[in-house]
């Protein structure tokens, strides 16, 4: 597996991930146009990769289903790799996924991301109507070789799924006596635990830490990562990549605002009140207890968020304590129009290649 970086001034490459963020007083529909237009943005504006996060039952989010979104977007971006960030392994039957990616790789070839998540990516009892089973977790790294099994198509002899086969892959090409498909969706582990980081080190496959969750610790996981790391048939060297959240403005104290409203989130969440992306004005009308008040403000100080060199600034930190190779920006404020704006700003900071920008005199 090679990791091409698109040219520009950072030093790591850069990412997008929505969850398909659907505020109050929006309806799913506009909620998922902003999602395409978010991905056209980062598309247009040199970013390597968008990802979308499988979550449910949740009002502020209108992308359940990743890989339905990212069918919908091969047709809506040229160069840009589209994935999940990721696909809740535990919620599905790994055939399945390796059947979907299968054949999001098969419409847009070389251009497919798949991140495996164990988490449900929802509350207690959603989990149960999803997975009908409390031990779902405990067989996350078997589903994770099951679904490679199915993607590679290289059970060994003896193995129950030995001739079972994802459709299309390499096992259609060779029925059909036609050339094995030249790219395959690229395999990701995710997570916010060592749990997660010696995982994606023991397979041999490339690890994206999710800082966006509370305290999580990125400098434990990407030492236990590294050392834990076995070579691979796809991966010669460990590859890392971390997503935080952003709300980026030129005016720093708007950036703050929009980034109350993603805390407010959580502490809904808390509460039991349903996560839901509350207008700035509304959040900052809130009789806030001091507990809440201290939640509030821890969620949004995590939040990398001011002019687009106060953000870049934070982020060159983090990318010199851990060295990651990626950073992917989490948008999920509530105006999708702002989010945009803000990984629009981001990409002029760092110079990215824009999709319509000219080509320079020494390529033409």
């Amino acid at each position: 597996m090679k990791f091409d970086r698109p040219s520009g001034t950072a030093p790591f490459t850069l990412s997008v991930l929505s969850a398909g963020g659907t505020g109050v007083g929006m309806t799913a529909e506009e909620g998922l146009e902003g999602t395409i237009e978010l991905a056209r943005t980062a598309d247009q504006h040199g970013y390597h990769r968008f990802w979308m996060s499988e979550h449910h039952a949740m009002g502020a989010t209108s992308v359940s289903s990743p890989p339905l979104m990212a069918a919908r977007l091969i047709a809506e971006t040229t160069r840009i790799r589209l994935g999940a960030g990721g696909v809740m392994l535990p919620n599905h039957a790994p055939l399945l996924i390796a059947e979907q990616f299968g054949m999001l790789d098969a419409l847009a070839p070389g251009r497919i991301d798949l991140g495996l998540g164990r988490a449900p990516g929802t509350d207690g009892a959603t989990a149960a109507a999803l997975r009908r089973g409390a031990d779902a977790n405990e067989g996350f790294p078997q589903q994770v070789l099951e679904l490679l099994g199915f993607l590679g198509d290289g059970f060994p002899l003896g193995h129950p799924y030995r001739n079972v086969h994802a459709v299309p892959g390499p096992w259609q090409a060779r029925e059909n006596r036609v050339p094995t498909p030249s790219t395959a969706p690229e395999v990701w582990v995710l997570g916010s635990s060592p749990y997660s980081a010696q995982l994606a080190g023991q397979l041999g496959r490339p690890y994206a830490f999710a800082l966006q969750f509370g305290d999580a610790d990125v400098d434990t996981a990407m030492r236990l990562y590294r050392e834990s790391f076995q070579p691979s048939d796809v991966l010669a060297e460990p590859h890392t990549l971390v997503s935080v959240p952003v709300a980026i403005s030129e005016d720093p104290t708007e950036a703050k605002r929009q980034a109350t409203t993603s805390a407010m989130a959580m502490l809904r969440m808390f509460k039991s009140e349903g996560y839901l992306l509350l207008p700035p004005d509304e959040v900052e009308a809130y009789a806030a207890t001091l507990q809440e008040r201290q939640i509030l403000d821890a969620y949004t100080s995590r939040s990398f968020h001011g002019t687009a060199s106060t953000v870049a600034g934070r982020l060159e930190a983090l990318h010199e304590r851990t060295g990651v190779d990626e950073v992917m920006l989490v948008v999920g404020g509530h105006s999708t129009f702002l989010d945009q704006h803000g990984i629009t700003l981001i990409a002029d900071h760092y110079e990215l290649p824009h999709l319509n920008a000219p080509l320079p005199a020494t390529a033409q």
